[in-house]
Order: C-alpha cells, then structure tokens, then sequence
C-alpha cells in the first residue's frame, strides 16, 4: 500500500476510532494541529480509508480495487486540492504542467508557482460533484493547507459546503483554524490531532535513521514530522548562530550583532524568527525553574542568561517576536529588522 494511504504509528488508534464511525460521517472535517505531526499524512490516509472498499477496522485493507487505483495515483474519487508551490514540493508532476487525476488546476504558465489555493482550484470541482462515483462509494477532496485558501477562494468553499455533493467528503487540514474564516469553519467538523508521545516520536526517527533523534524532537518542539525536516537540513539541532548569539548573553557581554545579521541576511526570515521566539520559550521556561522544552543542548548558557534578566523583559520580547512573526514573510526591510530583532532581543536579555 502506498505510504500516502498509510497511518502513522501514532494516528492509528485515533484513526481507526473516527472512521468506524463512517454511517454518520460528516460532510466536512477540519483535521488541525501543531505544524510538524502528520496532519496531511492523516487526511491523506483518512482518504484511502474512506475510498476504501473493504476497510479493516475502518481502515484501508490495501488489496481492494479501490486502493490498487488509489497506490498507482490515479484514483477517480480522490481530489488534492493545494497550492501549486505545495504541489510543487511534494514532487507532483501537476505542478510542472502536467495533471494527475487527483490534482486541480495545474501551473499552465511558465511563472512562479503560487503558494495560494486559487478560487478557479475550488471552482474546477463542480464537474467532479455533477458525475456519480466511479465505484459507487464516496468521493473525497483532501484540502490542504486550509489556510492558504484566501477568502475568494474560502468563500468558493463555504458555498460548496452550504449544499454539499452526496457522497462527498471535503478533509480540510489546517496548522490554525482561527485564520480561517468562521462561517466556513461553522460547516465543519473539528478533528483535533494531538502531538505523539515522546517515545513514540523517537521510536519513529530511530526507524528513520535521525541521530541525536532527542535534541531533534525538542527542537521541532515535538513534532517527529518536523523534526525529520530539521535533520535532513544538515545542520545541527541548534543552529550555530543560536549558540554565537546566546553564549556572550550568559556572561553578561555585548553581542556582536553585525556578523550574526551578515548570516540572518541569508536564513529565510520566519526561520530565524521561529529560532528567536523557541529562544525565549526556553529563557522563560528557565526563569520559572521549569525544564526547558526547545535546545536542552544550550541548557546551561539558557540559564545563565535567564538568570541575569528580568522575567518582564523576556515576555515583553517573546510576546513582540510573535508580532514580527506574523509579518515575516513580507518584512518592509529584511536587513533593518534583523538588526532590530537582534538589539531588542540582546536588551531584554540585559542585567
């Protein structure tokens, strides 16, 4: 069986539990959770189980016609609907002009892919609705992710959800429901997924040969998912520009901003940001006397440069970091606000 159509070890229970209960299914679920668990994966899986013909515990048996069509990549009733750029990443022939049955919408111009889920991808399915199913069961259209749906296209959405398809599941998958628009989250189903147990993340990166699988998970802030992604980048659990900047902080010295920005200048912006605000989890985590959950690795300079600051200063920090956070991939001026992150970030650490 493909791995798309397959659960994750830690999705299985929870799976099998949602899908025995298929006789009164909604007609729409939003699947959400922290970015890095297997959402995608989840929906996907959830797909296969649903086109399935003769599921196992309510999950997809893997032999059926159905999940022969759905292994080869051609499944008539299946639908992905995602951004060409995401289409792009996952290796999607779609994405370079040429369609698979499941995609919508396909890149037809010689232009950079887009990172949106388009109305025109949303509008393309009413032709799917108006033609029964290929095996006479359901048909599923994974959405996916939910949140690059701007509010044309959301809209588009809602009103397909208003008077939905027969036989039609849409799986919405989402990192934050709440940048969704609420009228479409109202003709939904909530799926919440939660974070794996620990064990059961390391026991996973074991299996997918990650070293130091441990300060990999606590950087991905327990995600196995991402933190696979963080592994495969080549770097080290803690990025070395971390280390450089949180190593004088710990002895109360001047940070040497300018090399640090050199380096930042070249780190897409919401990657270095996301570091930052992991950072400041961590100072105040330390500060409280609590564990520390991001870079246990850094644990002891952490410490240290908690020690010297004052606890208002670091949440007043964290809370602004998630401001910039929110604007990081279209900052006014990259250079300017590395230089200003980095001040701001070594005066909140300040005695």
């Amino acid at each position: 069986m493909s791995d798309l159509a397959s659960f994750l070890p830690w999705q299985e229970q929870l799976a099998a539990s949602w899908l025995t209960q298929r006789e009164r299914f909604a007609h729409a679920w939003l699947i959400h959770g922290v970015p890095g668990i297997g959402k995608r994966q989840f929906a996907l899986a959830a797909a296969a189980s649903l086109l399935c013909e003769s599921p196992q515990n309510g999950l997809a048996c893997g032999r059926c016609v159905a999940c022969h069509w759905l292994a080869s990549g051609n499944h008539p009733d299946l639908r992905r609907v995602r951004p060409e750029a995401v289409a792009l990443e996952e290796g999607s022939a779609a994405a370079n002009g040429n369609a698979d049955e499941d995609d919508v919408a396909p890149t037809t111009a010689k232009k950079a892919p887009s990172k949106d889920i388009r109305v025109e991808q949303l509008r393309g399915l009413s032709s799917w609705f108006n033609t029964a199913t290929h095996r006479g069961g359901w048909r599923v259209a994974v959405v996916y992710p939910a949140q690059a749906m701007n509010s044309i296209s959301a809209n588009a959405l809602l009103k397909v959800l208003e008077e939905p398809p027969e036989h039609t599941v849409f799986l919405l998958v989402a990192d934050a429901p709440d940048r969704l628009l609420p009228t479409l989250l109202s003709r939904c189903r909530r799926l919440p997924l939660p974070v794996p147990e620990k064990s059961a993340s390391l026991e996973w990166l074991g299996q997918q040969q990650v070293n130091d699988a441990n300060l990999w998970l606590a950087a991905a802030g327990g995600a196995p998912l991402l933190a696979l992604q963080l592994a495969q980048t080549g770097q080290s659990p803690c990025p070395d520009w971390l280390s450089q900047l949180i190593a004088p902080l710990a002895q109360s010295a001047p940070v040497d901003i300018g090399p640090l920005a050199d380096h930042l200048e070249k780190v897409p912006t919401e990657v270095w940001i996301d570091a930052l605000q992991r950072l400041f989890m961590d100072l105040l985590l330390a500060a409280s006397g609590a564990p520390l959950r991001y870079y246990p690795g850094l644990e002891e300079s952490i410490r240290l440069a908690a020690a010297h600051a004052a606890l208002a200063n670091l949440a007043e920090t964290a809370k602004w970091l998630a401001q910039q956070r929110a604007t990081a991939r279209h900052p006014l001026n990259a250079k300017l606000l590395i230089h200003s992150t980095l001040q701001r970030v070594a005066l909140a650490c300040r005695p």
